[in-house]
């Protein structure tokens, strides 16, 4: 679908009213790195760049709507559940942080593309919890990968302990088609003096196999020159790679004449006893780098260097200590860590979201390569960070829009007028108001958007009810959540 948001939109307001407002399936890619519960409070240094920037990230049940829960537990048993053990077995502050998460997940499911991926940032303090909360809303089949991101080298101040200096970040997709391309990283220079001893005109090289383990019949199992793979129990098997080096026009040729090119090319290391088997020149320069996994940390000495030109392969993740980058906003992240994801997850042109943008790492890491974004965050200083960082990289040729306001939805079609569905309304509802839950007459009843249309509702037959005049009078302008917590405060609804 496409998005009712144009390109370098930043927000400021709340992300649950502002996501409201979104098309469905209309972002490409979502990085969240909300508070972490982590009972802090944090504010950035007088002087710095972020000064001004400051959140709590303590939360009690008055921190929240507590009518979120009931939604929940309406339409999402399952999380209710989850949420509801979180508060007996960790505590209310945990249960009232997850409803705040948990009804903001939900809005980010609806506004994923079927192809997107959401990475959560978070750390140990919630990743148990968030992990479950995850699996509810996502599926447990959509989960991909628990990233550790080691944010520091050393943590000291804390006894009777292990130094916490990792991060999570939980990769979930939409569905099972998704778009990734897994990044490489480059060597350390200690890996390459080992694995690399060897060297020529050509470079440093190791020796590697030619064969592959089991017994083949045909090409690959034939003796080539005094050379047999059978009774190794082998057969030949060349390196797709190694093939189109030495055919690079792909001309229709044999297993041995492939052997016999690369020995021409002197690429071929032969045996100094007899009886062993043949192994090749694998060259540094050739050389892939080491596929990204689950852990993410940076590694001094690394080579990075030879890989400036590469397709495939990242800068390190470094941490913040002392990087240039650091605008002094509390809980800033590198960018190095977003553009790993950002390319590992999206292609260029693509939607990028970040609701809680901070100090907009996410979205530099967007435009640096050549993605769209749209950032939220609750503070005005988001968006002058935006702006500081962005200008950093070079004159901005474009315009950042800043916006309040909550955008309206166009995905639904043409409307009919809402008041049209009142008699629809009056039978799917059976008569009852969806307040009070009390019968009354069809005049008795009045249309209501469920969620007002100034929190980013819209006319569509799926945000309208039924209310009897009280309870219509008593919602006003607010949620239907708030409305049904009220009344079951009153008495009037159990």
């Amino acid at each position: 679908m496409s998005p009712n948001i144009k390109n370098r939109t930043l927000f400021t307001g709340d992300n649950l009213d502002i996501m409201r407002g979104m098309n469905s399936e209309s972002v490409d890619l979502i990085y969240l790195d909300p508070p972490f519960n982590s009972n802090k409070h944090y504010s950035a240094p007088i002087g710095s760049e972020a000064a001004g920037a400051a959140f709590k990230d303590t939360w009690t049940l008055a921190d929240v709507d507590l009518a979120w829960h009931g939604l929940i537990a309406d339409e999402e048993p399952a999380l209710y559940a989850i949420i509801d053990a979180a508060g007996h077995s960790h505590s209310k502050s945990m249960k009232s942080y997850l409803i705040m998460m948990a009804i903001r997940l939900l809005e980010m499911r609806r506004i994923l593309n079927e192809t997107g991926s959401i990475y959560l940032h978070c750390d140990p303090t919630a990743s148990h919890y968030l992990k479950m909360a995850m699996d509810s809303v996502f599926g447990s089949s959509n989960f991909r990968s628990e990233i550790v991101w080691r944010r520091s080298n050393a943590h000291n101040k804390l006894a009777k302990q292990f130094g916490p200096i990792h991060d999570t970040l939980l990769f979930y997709t939409k569905g099972s088609r998704f778009t990734f391309q897994p990044r490489r990283r480059p060597y350390t220079a200690a890996y390459v003096k080992k694995s690399f001893p060897r060297s020529d005109d050509h470079g440093v090289y190791q020796s590697n196999v030619l064969t592959g383990s089991g017994t083949r019949t045909g090409e690959s199992g034939d003796r080539w020159r005094n050379y047999d793979p059978t009774p190794h129990g082998r057969h030949w098997a060349i390196p797709e790679k190694i093939r189109k080096h030495v055919n690079p026009d792909s001309k229709p040729l044999s297993l041995h004449d492939i052997l016999e090119k690369m020995d021409a090319m002197g690429l071929i290391l032969h045996p100094k006893k007899s009886g062993g088997m043949p192994r090749y020149k694998q060259y540094f320069s050739s050389s892939e780098g080491i596929l990204n996994q689950d852990i993410w940390a940076f590694q001094p000495g690394t080579q990075g260097v030879l890989w400036d030109s590469a397709e495939g392969i990242d800068e390190d993740v470094k941490w913040l200590d002392s990087e240039p980058e650091r605008v002094g906003y509390p809980t800033q992240k590198p960018l190095g860590l977003l553009k790993r994801i950002v390319l590992s997850s999206s292609n260029e042109g693509d939607l990028i979201l970040d609701p809680f943008c901070g100090c907009a790492t996410a979205l530099v890491a967007a435009e640096d390569l050549n993605r769209r974004w749209i950032g939220i965050d609750l503070s005005p200083r988001a968006a002058d960070l935006v702006k500081l960082r962005l200008k950093k990289g070079g004159e901005l040729f474009y315009q950042i829009r800043h916006r309040s306001d909550i955008p309206q939805r166009t995905d639904q079609g043409d409307l009919i007028p809402y008041r049209n569905h009142k008699h629809a309304l009056y039978g799917k509802q059976e008569g009852q108001c969806a307040g009070c839950m009390t019968h009354f007459p069809f005049r008795n009843l009045t249309l209501d958007h469920v969620i007002p249309r100034a929190k980013g509702g819209t006319d569509h037959v799926s945000n309208l009810q039924l209310l009897c005049n009280a309870c219509n009078s008593s919602k006003g302008q607010g949620s239907q959540e708030e409305l049904v917590a009220k009344l079951i405060y009153q008495g009037v609804r159990q």
